[in-house]
């Protein structure tokens, strides 16, 4: 007839099988980077290429693939991703998050005590062996909890390459808009150069006043300041996404397109846009993971609030002309003076603030999605109307004054100042589709992780 096994029995039996499963933690095959990579692809519109400790020659081959050809947003992106330095330094978080991880799932090492006493033509020696039973007991919530740390180390990596596309997308657009406009002021000085020249020849000849003359100077070098600030804008633009992509030496020399994107045909639908940045917004999950991470670490600190060492082992004992004694040692901290209600208190404010973090990071991204979208429209207003209304406007009226010249109806003065306000407006069309580009990027950042609606805008 079988015994019955007690209910202690039973217990004990539960947590060694919950320790042998959790000691077999190891590491994974790709540091959960296939995880982080699916996320940051969702969210970017394209294939991540993330990889940790990747090939770096595989790497710059493709890149150098990338830059042969003038460079378009998406290449932009990949290259980014490929060879940015500082997402590299974030996806060595993921690394050490996974090595805590596993760390946590093993058993703690036994510790190993000799000692040796002689005197009096006698020797006595200790011997003992002890395990960290504390630690034993508590090792597969503590595993949990790294679990759980490691998946928000996943989400925070997600995040950092998700933000890297975004502020990449920007820098193209401000980069490509501040290319355009530098060649419009080129343009720009051109005519007022010539209308300066061409004054101060009227005005030797004694055909032009002096006022006359005087303001069209004033016009050419103010058309010379336009283009020195142009000229330093471009390269300030170049030179951020530059740095973005991680770029130097002879990689430098890339190609950035002529122009803008057009104007998309249709706009983004703001059906549901709220709850989906709740369900996927990067930084609202990565709020959650730390919540559920804190309440199991209430779990474990409530478990072990009496209990903080306890020490059992195997000890023996040998003296000089007396047979060896075995027995066992037991080490407990006797909770006299410290019964561990500061640290449940500490973990449960600890729990609330995560709690209330939490809340608020979900108002801000219902407020930042509306904030956003608001801007997007409005920004695409602008853009349209700039193309549709006032760009052909300025271009009717620009061929209108020319036929008036040709008919010798208007001077040459009227024909280069209708020309330059030609060009500034077609300067400003280009900074509104810049802004609605870069508007649309901040959108897709409010839905996918948040913390993007506060963009700075080129001027």
């Amino acid at each position: 007839m079988k015994s019955p096994i007690r209910p202690g029995a039973r217990r004990w039996a539960a947590v060694a099988s919950a320790v042998l499963l959790t000691g077999c933690a190891s590491f994974s095959q790709d540091g959960g980077m296939a995880d982080v990579a699916r996320m940051t692809s969702a969210r970017i519109a394209q294939p991540a290429p993330l990889k940790r400790g990747q090939d770096a020659q595989a790497a710059q081959s493709e890149i150098k693939a990338l830059l042969s050809r003038p460079l378009s947003t998406d290449a932009a992106v990949r290259i980014a991703l490929l060879n940015n330095q500082g997402l590299q330094a974030a996806l060595a978080d993921l690394a050490i998050a996974e090595a805590d991880f596993v760390q946590a799932g093993r058993l703690s090492n036994p510790g190993l005590s000799f000692g040796r006493v002689r005197g009096g033509g006698e020797k006595e020696i200790d011997r003992g062996l002890s395990f960290d039973l504390a630690a034993l007991v508590t090792l597969p919530a503590r595993s949990r909890i790294e679990s759980r740390r490691f998946e928000q180390a996943k989400l925070q990596a997600a995040m950092q390459a998700v933000k890297l596309a975004a502020d990449t997308r920007k820098a193209w657009y401000t980069a490509v808009a501040a290319a355009q406009a530098s060649s419009f002021a080129d343009q720009v000085r051109g005519s007022a150069e010539a209308a300066a020249e061409l004054a101060a020849r009227m005005r030797a000849a004694g055909n032009w006043s002096a006022l006359d003359a005087a303001r069209e100077r004033a016009f050419y070098q103010d058309a010379v300041t336009q283009q020195a600030q142009a000229h330093l804008q471009a390269t300030t633009s170049r030179e951020e996404l530059v740095r973005l992509l991680g770029l130097w030496g002879p990689s430098l020399d890339f190609i950035l397109p002529d122009r803008l994107p057009d104007l998309p045909a249709q706009l983004r639908s703001p059906n549901n846009a709220e709850a989906e940045a709740l369900s996927q917004r990067l930084d609202v999950l990565i709020a959650r993971q730390d919540t559920q991470a804190t309440a199991q670490a209430l779990g474990l600190t409530k478990t072990t609030r009496f209990v903080n060492v306890f020490d059992a082992g195997y000890a023996n004992k040998s003296t000089t002309g007396a047979p060896r004694e075995n027995g066992y040692e037991v080490s407990l901290e006797l909770p006299l003076f410290d019964w561990g209600g500061a640290r449940v208190a500490r973990a449960e404010a600890t729990y609330m603030q995560a709690v209330h973090r939490t809340a608020d990071i979900a108002v801000r991204a219902r407020s930042e999605v509306r904030q956003s979208y608001a801007a997007y429209r409005t920004a695409y207003d602008i853009a349209r109307h700039y193309r549709d209304e006032v760009v052909p406007l300025r271009k009717q009226i620009a061929d209108e004054v020319l036929l008036r010249y040709n008919g010798m109806l208007a001077s040459t003065f009227e024909l280069l100042a209708e020309s330059r306000e030609q060009l500034a407006s077609v300067n400003a069309a280009i900074n509104a589709q810049r802004d609605f580009w870069i508007a649309d990027t901040d959108l897709q950042s409010a839905m996918n992780a948040g913390g993007n609606t506060n963009s700075r805008t080129a001027q």
